[in-house]
């Protein structure tokens, strides 16, 4: 078989993501994830742009199967490759391998870099030879090169050659304002063959500004390229980079390359693909998207009660490919769309077994799809729907009950005589025959304002009596409100994304014209399934 490589920029192409930074920690816990799913090349950074890349080398990653790569670029001109302040700290960064970009369409050599076409291709060539003389396998990212082709291809070649025959391992294509399509990406691919770069030299550097940069790449390894370069999640300017999230599940998993090629990561780490897409996301403290291919929370989700029938009977009438194979899970989610094979389905997953004839499902449908109709969201918030139907089946211990509550915001100086907004939530709970009153604020242990559903929040969960070691380490992590309706009838949606030091996570709705009352029904449900979940028995 054939091998393709992978070679992940995260670490530098995606930090050019617009909010985007890395700190060393950050740096170092993506490597050394990269390196346990198999990926080929690890693209660290630009030694000497900033301090932290500078330092990540300094101290860099010790990984197992991934080379660790430097990002430069090709010296100036006017000065020799050993006395390039640019080039210098990157030739020195100690890595096994170095990938310099280059300009390799004329219309940029003219106008960014201001010099001739023959001095950029003496640039090329003096820079790709310094690194094979140290020894490092040298990479070549030829920069524009699809639109330098369409442009003027005769001299867009004459750069690739001249770095191949400087010494570069790979020859990688990049497609930098992400504009060219699959079919050109493919018929150019062909001819940089054709023109003597073999196919196991080249490489694609896809971006995705026509949301191709997937295809684009998969396009090239059609025309006869073997190495992919990407990031996890797609990050990467503007539009991103080519999402490797993708890519390497449609490598291993689509007959058509996994029956060809060989790209160095096994079934069982590709089970872990989906973590490593979350873990991205939790460093940069972004919520993952849920209709990400393959590693989404509703990328294998069944909402029709059409298709959840189907599922049931065999998951291949609506699902490409097994979810376990990319470590995802099957969810077919309660909505006003769902039929009995929904809710079957649900009550099964939550543990709960109903015969197909019971009667009581005909009710809980009914009752789901007329609050549905009044706002609620189950699809998306199935640790609601679990405490909803255990009730209606009375299958739902009650840990506590809510008697009152009240929260307040004030406005008003602080000590430093600055205007500041505090919160306060006063909750009465009981607990059998117990009364509980709690009172929080809505100030985080830096002393900054969270608002009042941060404050009921803490009131809710400060003192549940027998029931407080199982719920301390409940955090909540994403809060979005809609409005379902405007005018003076508005009807206010709160969803609630909660998670617990085991790495549990559920979401819970709430719904009210109030939208603290909203925002109190959903934190309830998420304590309540927090409970449930930790098999906790009810006070008497």
């Amino acid at each position: 078989m054939e091998r393709i490589f992978l070679f992940d920029t995260t670490l530098r192409d995606g930090q050019q993501t617009q909010g985007v930074q890395f700190s060393l920690d950050d740096k170092h816990r993506v490597a050394h994830a990269l390196d346990l799913m198999g990926i080929d090349y690890i693209e660290g950074g630009w030694p000497g742009a900033n301090p932290t890349d500078s330092e990540f080398f300094e101290k860099s990653p010790k990984l197992g199967k991934s080379i660790f790569t430097a990002f430069g670029m090709t010296k100036k001109s006017g000065r020799s490759v050993e006395n390039d302040s640019v080039l210098a700290p990157v030739a020195n960064a100690g890595t096994q391998a170095v990938c310099l970009v280059g300009k390799t369409n004329d219309y940029h050599v003219k106008k960014v870099l201001g010099v001739s076409n023959e001095e950029n291709l003496i640039n090329i060539r003096d820079s790709i030879s310094y690194l094979v003389k140290l020894g490092k396998e040298a990479i070549f990212d030829a920069e524009h090169f699809f639109d330098g082709y369409k442009s003027n291809p005769r001299y867009a070649l004459k750069c690739l050659l001249n770095a191949m025959k400087s010494g570069a391992r790979w020859i990688v294509l990049c497609d930098t304002n992400g504009g060219t399509l699959p079919t050109e990406i493919f018929d150019i691919v062909r001819q940089v063959i054709k023109s003597g770069i073999p196919g196991n030299k080249i490489g694609i550097h896809a971006h995705n500004d026509t949301e191709n940069a997937v295809s684009n790449s998969l396009a090239a390894i059609d025309a006869g390229a073997r190495q992919i370069q990407g990031t996890i999640n797609g990050l990467g300017e503007r539009c991103g980079n080519a999402n490797l999230v993708s890519i390497i599940p449609s490598l291993l998993l689509k007959p058509y390359y996994s029956e060809r090629f060989d790209v160095g990561i096994s079934k069982g780490s590709l089970n872990d693909i989906t973590k490593l897409s979350r873990l991205l996301d939790d460093i940069l403290n972004r919520v993952p998207n849920k209709s990400s291919p393959y590693v989404g929370a509703a990328a294998f989700t069944h909402k029709a009660g059409l298709h959840a029938s189907a599922i049931i009977k065999d998951p291949k009438t609506y699902e490409h490919i097994n979810p376990e194979h990319v470590g995802n899970v099957r969810v077919v989610p309660m909505s006003n769309q769902a039929g009995r094979s929904n809710l079957i389905s649900q009550l099964s997953e939550a543990g709960i077994r109903i015969e197909k004839t019971d009667l009581r499902l005909e009710s809980i449908l009914h009752e789901i799809k007329e609050k549905e109709d009044n706002g609620y969201a189950y699809d998306v918030a199935g640790a609601s729907f679990e405490i909803f139907a255990r009730e209606k089946l009375g299958l739902m211990p009650e840990f506590f009950s809510l008697n009152r509550y009240k929260v307040t915001m004030e406005k008003r100086f602080n000590s430093i005589g600055r205007f500041s907004i505090i919160s306060e939530a006063v909750v009465s709970l009981n607990l059998g025959s117990e009364e509980k009153v709690s009172v929080s604020e809505s100030l985080d242990e830096n002393g900054q304002d969270q608002g009042p559903v941060h404050a009921l929040s803490a009131a809710l969960r400060k003192d549940l009596g027998p029931y407080q070691s199982h719920i301390e380490d409940i955090k909540l992590v994403d809060f979005k409100v809609r409005i379902m309706n405007g005018g003076t009838e508005a009807v206010t949606r709160v969803l609630i994304d909660s998670e617990d030091n085991q790495g549990q996570r559920w979401s819970t709705v709430g719904v009210s014209a109030n939208i603290i009352d909203a925002s109190c029904a959903a934190l309830l449900d998420s304590i309540n399934w927090k409970l449930l979940k930790e098999k906790v028995r009810p006070k008497k």
